[in-house]
C-alpha cells in the first residue's frame, strides 16, 4: 500500500547527491518520458511520467552552473519541457512551451535542454508544457548559492521539498483534449504531496517521520487550484517566493497559486507529538473543484503512534481576505542577493483586461456545447479581447519565426496594448452571460518591445461570466509587484500604492478575484516569451498572449542559431 510523509531519506540523498554534483560547472542529466503503471486510489493506472517516478527526478544545482538535460520521449505523446522561473538568458531555444520557443519533441523522438542558472537562487520547478501532461510530468528545480555564499536566512537542518500536485483516476491527455475544445474539463480525484495522495483518500496512508529545523521548498504543481497551506500548531518563516529572496514574513498559512513557490522555515519547538500538515483550496469564485483536502503528518521523537495527531485549522476555502493579506504583505529583500532596484522610468505602458469568454459552439451534436440563451457555445478565454491560439499546424514555431525573419502565417504583431472598450471590468453583473462582451476573436498575436526597456503592466480581472483569481505567470522574466487591489484599476488613486522600495519579484502573480496587479520587468532577454495564466485549463481556452523582445546590440545579447536537435514541426 503507497504511504506518504516527509520523505527524510530522499531528501538527505538528493543533498548528498547535490554536493557531489555540484564542484563541476556543469550538471546532466538523461531522462526517460515514458508510459508506466503506479497503484493510487485502490486501483492501477498506467502514467505518462519521467523515469518511472511520481513527481520525476529534482534537479539540484547552485547558482551559475549549468544544466543539460537530454530528454528522450518514449511516450506515445508529443511533449516539450519547462524549466519555471528560469530566464533563459541566451538559452531561448530551452524555455519549452508547444509552439512557442519549439515544436513538440514527437513520440520516440529527443532534445537536448541546457541553460545557465544567471543570478536566481530558491526553488522553481520543471513541467511538461504540452496539454495536460504536467499533471504526472513535474519535478523540483532546487538551486542553492554558490560555493563561499550563504543564504540570507539563519541555517537549517534540512530541505525537504513539499510538491503538491493533483491526481486523475483517467487518461489526463483524454482531460486535456476536452479543454483544448472549450469543455468543462472534469475535475481531478486527489490532490497529492510529493505524488502521493493523503489518509482522507480511500487506499492511502500516512508515513511518519521525525522533524527538526526545516527549510521548506514548497511548490503548487497542482493544474487548476490554488491553496492554503497549514500545519497545527506551527507557524512559518517566509524567506523566498518563485527563487526570489524576501524579508522574513511570520504567518501560520501559505497561500500558492498554481505556478507558484514558496521557501519558508518551520521550527519543532511544540510538545512532543503528532501534528498534520494540510493543504485545501483557496476557492476565489463559485466554480466547483475537487473540493478535497490532503494531508501527511509530522511526528516528534518521543510521540506516541498511538494518539492520534492534531488536524490544523484550515481557512475557509472561500477566505479572500485570508490569501490577500498573505499575497499582499511579502515583501522582497532590498540589498540581498541578486537584488536590482525597481526601474522608475517606463518605456512600454499596457493594461491588460483578461477573464473567461466564449466561442462558437461547432461541435458536432450537441455533447460539449453549452446553450446560453438560445446559442450554442464553448468555453474560451481573452486577453485585451484576443483569445490566444498556439501556432500548431503552420509549420514552425513562434521563436524559429522570429528568428528567420519569417513570421507571416505564424503569429502577428499587433498584439493590443489595451482593451478595445473601456468599461467596468468588475461589475458583478457580468457574470450572467452579457454575450455583448464575452465573445473574443481567436488569434495568435504578438506584442513587439525594444531590447532593454522598461514594461509596465496594469493587469485587471474581469467579471465576464464569473469574478475569479487568476495566476498569471511570465516567461524569460522575473517582474516587480508594485500594487494590488480589487475592484477597477483607477491609476489617479493606485499609482500612490505603488512599492519601489521593496516590492516582491515574481514569475507568477495571482491577479486578485475582481482586481487588479500592477507589474513592471526590464524585457533585457530577446526572443519570444509567453504570458499566460497557469491555470491549466485556461491557456488552451485563450487565456495568453506573447511578447517579442528584439535583439541586443552585442552578440551575448542577440537570439542565439537554433540547435541542431530542435524538433520540427
Amino acid at each position: 500500500m503507497k504511504r506518504f510523509g516527509f520523505s527524510l531519506a530522499w531528501g538527505f540523498a538528493t543533498i548528498v547527491l547535490a554536493s557531489s554534483l555540484v564542484s563541476a560547472a556543469v550538471v546532466e542529466y538523461t531522462w526517460d518520458v515514458e508510459n508506466f503503471t503506479v497503484e493510487r486510489l485502490c486501483d492501477s493506472h498506467v502514467v505518462t511520467g519521467v523515469n518511472g517516478s511520481i513527481p520525476g527526478p529534482a534537479i539540484n544545482v547552485r547558482e551559475g552552473d549549468t544544466v543539460i538535460i537530454h530528454v528522450r520521449n518514449k511516450s506515445p505523446y508529443n511533449v516539450t519541457l519547462h524549466w519555471h522561473g528560469i530566464f533563459q538568458l541566451a538559452s531561448q531555444w530551452s524555455d519549452g512551451p508547444e509552439y512557442v520557443t519549439q515544436c513538440p519533441i514527437p513520440p520516440g523522438g529527443s532534445y537536448r535542454y541546457k541553460f545557465t542558472i544567471t543570478k536566481q537562487e530558491g526553488t522553481l520547478w520543471w513541467h511538461a508544457h504540452s496539454s495536460f501532461l504536467r499533471s504526472n510530468v513535474y519535478g523540483a528545480l532546487i538551486i542553492r548559492p554558490r560555493r563561499g555564499h550563504s543564504y540570507p536566512f539563519p541555517r537549517v537542518y534540512q530541505e525537504v521539498p513539499i510538491l503538491l500536485g493533483e491526481w486523475w483516476n483517467v487518461n489526463v491527455e483524454d482531460v486535456g483534449n476536452n479543454a483544448s475544445q472549450g469543455i468543462v474539463p472534469r475535475n481531478s480525484d486527489a490532490f497529492t504531496i510529493n505524488g502521493l495522495p493523503g489518509d482522507l483518500y480511500n487506499c492511502s496512508q500516512n508515513q511518519y517521520r521525525i522533524l527538526k529545523r526545516y527549510l521548506l521548498r514548497i511548490i503548487n504543481a497542482a493544474l487548476n487550484e490554488q491553496h492554503f497551506f497549514k500545519i497545527a500548531n506551527h507557524s512559518f518563516t517566509v524567506v523566498a517566493i518563485d527563487a526570489s529572496y524576501t524579508r522574513q514574513y511570520k504567518t501560520d498559512v501559505i497561500v500558492l497559486a498554481p505556478g507558484q513557490t514558496v521557501d519558508a522555515i518551520i521550527t519543532t519547538n511544540q510538545s512532543v507529538g503528532s501534528y498534520y500538515m494540510a493543504f485545501t483550496e483557496y476557492r476565489s469564485s463559485n466554480v466547483i473543484n475537487n473540493n478535497s483536502t490532503t494531508r501527511g503528518v509530522l511526528v516528534y521523537e518521543g510521540a506516541s503512534q498511538s494518539l492520534a495527531p492534531i488536524m490544523p485549522d484550515l481557512p475557509d476555502q472561500f477566505d479572500t481576505p485570508t490569501a490577500h493579506k498573505f499575497y499582499t504583505n511579502i515583501t522582497g529583500l532590498a540589498g540581498g542577493p541578486h537584488w536590482i532596484p525597481v526601474p522608475r522610468s517606463v518605456d512600454e505602458n499596457m493594461f491588460i483586461a483578461f477573464g473567461i469568454a466564449l466561442t462558437p459552439c461547432n461541435l458536432p451534436g450537441p455533447s460539449g456545447c453549452i446553450n446560453l440563451g438560445g446559442i450554442n457555445v464553448l468555453l474560451s478565454a481573452s486577453m485585451n479581447n484576443e483569445s490566444f491560439v498556439l501556432p500548431k499546424g503552420r509549420g514552425s514555431s513562434m521563436l524559429e519565426a522570429l528568428y528567420h525573419n519569417n513570421v507571416s502565417g505564424v503569429y502577428t504583431r499587433d498584439f493590443p496594448s489595451q482593451p478595445p472598450l473601456v468599461f467596468d471590468y468588475t461589475d458583478p453583473s457580468l457574470a450572467f452571460g452579457n454575450t455583448t462582451l464575452a465573445f473574443a476573436p481567436k488569434s495568435t498575436k504578438a506584442k513587439p518591445v525594444k531590447f532593454n526597456s522598461t514594461v509596465q503592466i496594469v493587469l485587471q480581472n474581469t467579471a465576464i461570466l464569473g469574478a475569479e483569481n487568476h495566476p498569471i505567470h511570465v516567461h524569460g522574466f522575473n517582474f516587480y509587484v508594485l500594487a494590488q487591489g480589487f475592484g477597477n484599476y483607477n491609476a489617479s488613486v493606485d499609482e500612490s500604492k505603488f512599492n519601489f522600495v521593496n516590492p516582491q519579484v515574481r514569475n507568477t502573480i495571482a491577479v486578485p478575484v475582481g482586481g487588479w496587479a500592477v507589474i513592471r520587468f526590464r524585457a533585457d532577454n530577446p526572443g519570444i516569451w509567453l504570458v499566460h495564466c497557469h491555470l491549466e485549463n485556461h491557456l488552451p481556452w485563450g487565456l495568453a498572449m506573447s511578447f517579442e523582445v528584439e535583439n541586443g546590440p552585442t552578440p551575448s545579447t542577440r537570439l542565439p542559431p537554433p540547435p541542431a536537435d530542435l524538433p520540427k514541426c
